[in-house]
């Protein structure tokens, strides 16, 4: 009989906890890590062997293509994403944001690639939003499209049907997905089991489809086909999509679950199904039209069409919820306005739903759905970008390998230029979509891309003249108390800009009221270049003299700003509150545009716009509204 001590047993209940945790967190990942990348194959083969494209149906383009499509699997998403950059992670987060805060912290302000990096980074982020809305756009257009084999004659409703679900997602969004998430992982699971199981099939009825797995058969189809090949390899991008996704969600995973459900289930299966799909065009050249739905005969069509659809979902679903978590970063990092953000769930602080941005997507998603009315046209948009978000996340990590980590400059070079070639020929050959479809995500990007250096250029120079009118708050503090204006019970607190000097609000007040409260506190918000701020380190308070302090507060990008939650923390630090006998005053500042300085005047414009309509500071940092002052004051730029 084997005895356990109370130590050893916990340590084997332990094993066994993280055991179940890596399973569970692999389940998840599977279905939301790789909805979109696992949707793939809905649209890939067909979009490449579209008729536009004059590319012969031939068994030696079948095997060149599908050895594209798994070497492609194999060196970018299984080398690249899973092996090299998911090291890059910023304290645990991944994902274009915080893999720009980590390479621009690497270089120093003062140097001269600080920018290049700001605006490589901020590219790279306007290329996810538009492969955030092409996404759910093409993920379900694919999966209805299979009602056209099922009944041509329903082809007229594929674009009605698309729209329907497509609102109906996004109308549910405020709701969270706390409910049904649980459901995601299996889903997917056995969507992915499906997937497998249909190529297996049609690989044992065209076994010589196994050769491409040989690369010699990709290298041969380029050498031959030169520039059709080249064509159709922006084609191939397709299958790749959603790789970034496996990279952006690892502070929701980590890196081994992620790596689990890749290597274990969602590889082996995509390539099982594009072998499948592959060796039944080789027997059934007819099926081109649609691949994917001819796997399995008519019998199939319908059972696949909801199982598509409900993983097409998923898949935008996901690439939803990483819009809201991106767009949440961008304001911490300064680069968007403040909105209004909500929490859909109690327990996950993770699950927000931004209303603005929910709206917004949703009207772009349906413009991209009823414009360009099938999977095929959307194919061209689709990707340039993902390659566009590609080559920003490998130029990145170069900055991160070499400037940060400090490894050897060939080491650096070989690594991500090896990958950096590749993601350039990928980029080069969807640009000939440019004029099919390519211009829409371009399009939405420079919008994007606008906005934020306008917004963040506007913030600039607010502080820039904030700062060289302020002033000093240690000498206005000395001069202030040598004949003390009246006292009052309670507590004022302040809010106070990093480079400010002297709040406008507390001269507002003083100017008009003449009293001074018994406590005043200048509460000052500092936001690091990194996810997560450990809590002993958020708070730091420094007492000025005559009962007055300076709070300084540590956020990082992916926290929840929180001032009541700070104030409860001072409790422990001997500086307490009572929420009752607190006023908040903030001043609210007009933008208002001067010509011949700042920026060009249109963007001083939109900038001034931008700030009028911008979240309120106190529903911002959740502030009990009638516990605010708001004072006031102006500011040319």
């Amino acid at each position: 009989m084997v005895r356990c001590t109370k130590s050893s047993y916990g340590a084997k209940l332990s094993t066994q906890n993280k055991k179940s945790s890596v399973a569970a967190l692999t389940l998840a990942a599977v279905g939301i890590v790789y909805g979109d990348i696992g949707t793939s194959p809905l649209y890939t083969l067909r979009a490449i062997f579209d008729p536009e494209h004059g590319l012969p149906l031939t068994t030696p383009n079948i095997l060149g293509i599908v050895s594209l499509i798994f070497w492609s699997l194999t060196i970018i998403v299984s080398l690249k994403y899973v092996t090299l950059v998911l090291r890059a992670d910023n304290r645990g987060e991944g994902g274009i944001m915080a893999l720009m805060a980590l390479a621009t912290t690497s270089v120093s302000r003062s140097s001269r690639w600080h920018f290049p990096l700001l605006v490589i980074g901020v590219l790279g982020a306007t290329m996810f939003y538009g492969d955030s809305v092409i996404t759910p756009a093409i993920s379900v257009l694919g999966a209805i499209e299979g009602l056209e084999v099922a009944a041509p004659g329903m082809s007229h409703y594929v674009v009605p049907l698309a729209v329907v679900v497509l609102v109906l997602l996004y109308s549910v969004q405020r709701h969270g997905t706390a409910g049904i998430g649980r459901f995601f992982g299996p889903v997917m699971l056995v969507w992915f089991i499906a997937l497998a199981v249909m190529g297996v099939i049609n690989i044992a009825e065209a076994p010589v489809v196994l050769n491409a797995l040989n690369p010699w058969h990709a290298l041969r189809f380029m050498l031959d086909n030169k520039l059709l090949a080249f064509v159709a390899l922006g084609a191939v991008v397709l299958a790749i999509t959603g790789a970034e996704a496996l990279y952006a969600d690892m502070g929701h995973f980590g890196r081994k679950p992620i790596r689990l459900a890749w290597f274990a289930i969602c590889f082996p299966a995509l390539a099982l199904n594009y072998l499948g799909q592959g060796g039944l065009l080789i027997n059934d050249p007819g099926a081109v039209e649609n691949p994917f739905f001819h796997q399995l005969g008519t019998w199939s069509v319908i059972p696949l069409v909801l199982l598509s659809t409900m993983a097409a979902v998923i898949a935008s679903q996901a690439t939803i919820s990483g819009t809201y978590s991106m767009t949440k970063q961008a304001i911490a990092l300064g680069l968007l306005p403040r909105m209004r953000i909500l929490h859909t769930s109690e327990s996950e602080i993770g699950q927000i739903y931004i209303p603005a941005v929910n709206w917004a997507q949703l009207a772009i998603v349906l413009i991209a759905v009823i414009g360009f009315g099938s999977s095929d046209e959307l194919a061209g948009a689709y990707g340039i970008a993902v390659t566009a978000t590609m080559m920003a996340t490998t130029i990145l990590t170069f900055f991160v390998t070499r400037y940060r980590w400090h490894l050897p400059l060939a080491l650096c070079l070989g690594a991500t230029g090896f990958f950096l070639v590749i993601d350039i020929l990928l980029f080069s050959s969807t640009t000939l979509k440019l004029f099919h479809g390519g211009w829409f995500p371009l399009l939405l990007g420079s919008v994007l891309l606008t906005l934020m250096l306008t917004w963040k250029r506007g913030r600039e120079l607010v502080f820039e003249n904030l700062e060289k009118h302020a002033i000093p708050l240690d000498a206005f503090m000395d001069s202030l108390f040598v004949a003390p204006p009246a006292r009052v019970p309670g507590t004022a607190l302040f809010l106070r800009g990093e480079s400010d000097g002297v709040p406008h609000a507390l001269l507002h007040n003083l100017s008009h009221n003449k009293v001074l409260h018994e406590r005043v506190v200048f509460l000052t918000v500092h936001m690091r270049e990194e996810p997560w701020v450990p809590a002993e380190e958020q708070v730091d308070i420094v007492e000025l003299g005559h009962n007055c302090f300076q709070l300084n507060v540590e956020y990082g990008f992916k926290d929840e700003p929180d001032i009541p939650g700070i104030l409860r923390q001072c409790g422990g630090l001997g500086l307490r509150f009572e929420m009752m006998e607190t006023s908040f005053f903030i001043a609210r500042q007009t933008v208002i545009s001067t010509p011949g300085r700042g920026m060009a005047p249109w963007r001083e414009h939109l900038f001034a716009m931008l700030s009028r309509n911008a979240r309120a500071a106190a529903d911002y940092y959740q502030i009990p509204p009638n516990r605010v002052i708001e004072l006031g004051t102006q500011v040319e730029i």
